[in-house]
């Protein structure tokens, strides 16, 4: 276990190396979320990339439940589904196995857990309802847009409305795993209690993570077109979170105001996730990038190589995905993310 608490400020127009883990600080802002003694500690590190996607805290089970950035094997077409747990004073990890087949993002939904379900080939892509215990029971809730297949659900946002938001950009069939796109990169809404599901969103060129603001009237959308499942990389393309209000209209949600609400310096803005402040953090290509609810960047926590996800546990913690290992931030403990609080999770 490595642990470090390295600050340093730097200038609102800077661009930091991200060779060691660190917290940057760009505006003083950040400091009152960092606290008197941040830190950043590897609890768990593995020669395989375990910790990729997800990121969904239980409290209840002192647990974090991930997906990989791993086939069970190349072959099969299915990521490796895990579990951290908090056991003995120490983290552990675990396997599991819900019927999943390429599980992407998640989100607590009540005592159950949440998934997009990329799917594969011979199994349908969809959002799937997981139990938190074993046997890990799953069932589906959705898996089509009238009849015509979803590309691969990436990641999942959860209103108080009953409402749940889902991306779904063309990742998996240019990955390979999925056939030739049926649907447009588009975002989506799906009323559990009506099975009524319809199009939020368009225009993006890889819609990834999503995200609610703490009262939920803002709805955040990172585009991350710049990196393409084939491998291409073009910096010229979107990386970028976009802002939208929620507005009813008619007695239903529409997105309204999309405007453009950041674009980290490096990489692309991957999972996204608020503070109950409305802070804004999302997993780029040097760490955890934050921002003020009106845009500014006020830190990274920097992390080498980059993330693609993270969430946040109790007051003061964030766990970091970082592909082989396992990082916890910690953080004061007057921070707090929002999904847990608007689903009525007590943390």
């Amino acid at each position: 276990m490595s642990t470090f608490n390295t600050t340093k400020v730097v200038r609102p127009d800077e661009h930091v190396a991200a060779t060691e883990p660190f917290f940057a600080i760009y505006n003083s802002n950040f400091t009152s979320i960092l606290g008197a003694n941040p830190s950043l500690t590897i609890e768990i590190e593995k020669d395989w990339q375990f910790a990729h996607e997800a990121g969904i805290y239980v409290p209840s089970e002192e647990a974090v439940y991930v997906t990989s950035n791993k086939l069970v094997r190349k072959d099969s077409q299915a990521i490796i589904v895990g579990v951290v747990r908090f056991k003995n004073d120490h983290y552990e990890y675990e396997e599991i196995h819900p019927n999943l087949t390429m599980a992407n993002g998640g989100i607590n939904y009540h005592n159950e857990l949440l998934f997009c379900d990329q799917g594969n080939r011979t199994h349908a892509s969809g959002l799937k309802l997981v139990q938190a215990q074993p046997p890990y029971e799953t069932r589906t809730l959705v898996s089509s847009f009238r009849g015509r297949p979803f590309n691969s659900p990436n990641d999942v946002a959860v209103h108080k409305d009953g409402g749940i938001w889902f991306t779904d950009p063309i990742y998996g069939s240019e990955q390979g795993f999925r056939g030739p796109p049926q649907l447009p990169n588009q975002v989506y809404r799906f009323d559990p209690s009506t099975g009524d599901v319809r199009v939020v969103a368009d225009g993006f060129g890889r819609p990834n993570g999503v995200t609610f603001s703490p009262d939920q009237l803002t709805l955040y959308i990172t585009d991350t077109n710049a990196v393409h499942g084939n491998g291409t990389l073009d910096p010229a393309r979107a990386s970028i979170i976009y802002a939208f209000d929620v507005k009813n209209i008619s007695g239903s949600p529409f997105l309204v105001n999309r405007r453009v609400f950041a674009m980290p310096d490096t990489g692309v803005p991957d999972g996204i996730k608020c503070d109950l402040a409305g802070n804004v953090y999302s997993g780029c290509g040097d760490g955890v990038n934050v921002w003020t609810p009106g845009g500014i960047l006020i830190g990274k926590v920097v992390i080498p190589g980059g993330i693609a996800n993270f969430c946040f546990g109790k007051p003061g913690e964030i766990f970091i995905l970082g592909e082989t290992k396992f990082w916890v931030a910690q953080i004061s403990d007057h921070v707090q993310g929002a999904i847990l609080k608007n689903m009525g999770i007590a943390v």
